[in-house]
């Protein structure tokens, strides 16, 4: 009986800690308007790239889209589609990881977080003095 009380009291601590872990965000993620991101493992870090783009095609018929607002001229001209999107995330709590955010349509980047709030949804969210935003994702596979 000793053993059973024990480990009730085991499972009531665990859910009332709130610490609730999902798959792992790894693998193919589809946000709102349509873009793709690839979230793979970087060492014992997690990293993700842009997978496609939305639009796929700038509106100048014929040529892929760029990274043309980022901040270094130099990468203006590069693919948006291999960008770094997710860099250096690490653990940081339970289904949460931290690291930087790259935004593609500022061509900055921000410290951020990858929230995972189900088996099938993420959140990505750029910081910038303490207030965060982002969006959801959800898993493609």
């Amino acid at each position: 009986m000793t053993r059973l009380r024990w480990a009730s009291l085991a499972c009531v601590l665990l859910s009332a800690s709130g610490q609730v872990s999902f798959a792992s965000p790894l693998g193919l993620w589809q946000a709102k308007d349509g873009a793709k991101i690839k979230i793979e493992s970087c060492g014992q870090n997690l990293c993700g790239f842009i997978a496609q783009s939305s639009p796929s095609h700038d509106p100048v018929p014929g040529q892929i889209v760029k990274d043309k607002n980022n901040v270094d001229p130099a990468k203006r001209n590069r693919p948006l589609v291999g960008v770094q999107v997710l860099i250096s995330m690490q653990p940081n709590g339970a289904s949460k990881w931290s690291g930087q955010v790259y935004n593609d349509d500022n061509g900055r980047t921000y410290s951020g977080n990858l929230i995972e709030l189900g088996p099938s949804i993420i959140r990505i969210e750029g910081c910038w003095l303490m207030i965060c935003d982002g969006e959801e994702l959800s898993r493609i596979k």
